[in-house]
């Protein structure tokens, strides 16, 4: 899957990568269909945007048989690539939304996406 392709690549931030490999294999096989929609220019169904600080930003929910939540970040807001920028299990089973704590290591992420795409220029 290559630009030349029409798909656009997608650039790995951190452990995000590694992190995703760790997941269940459904999952991973779910994230990845969902991040090829995504390469593809489509937004896949499982994709929700982030907002305030984090516009820009989509999360891809994925659940695995015994009721866990898995969630890859990611946003194609800066330049022509996407960046995969965090995928973690949810802990709370409480409530919907994002941990504090995982929006912050996201938002941290997305700062160093950025400075990488200007350094790249």
């Amino acid at each position: 899957m290559s630009e030349a392709s029409g798909y656009k690549p997608i650039v790995w931030v951190a452990s995000t990568k590694r992190d995703l490999k760790e997941m269940p294999e459904d999952i991973q096989d779910e994230v990845g269909y969902a991040l090829e929609q995504v390469q593809r220019g489509e937004t896949p169904d499982s994709a929700e945007p982030l907002h305030g600080k984090l516009s820009g930003v989509f999360e891809i929910k994925a659940d695995d048989e015994d009721g866990a939540t898995y969630r890859t970040i990611y946003t194609t807001k800066i330049g022509d690539v996407i960046y995969a920028l965090d995928a973690f299990k949810k802990k709370s089973k409480t409530g919907l939304s994002t941990p504090k704590t995982d929006l912050d290591r996201v938002e941290q992420r997305l700062k160093w996406a950025r400075e990488h795409h200007a350094k790249q220029k």
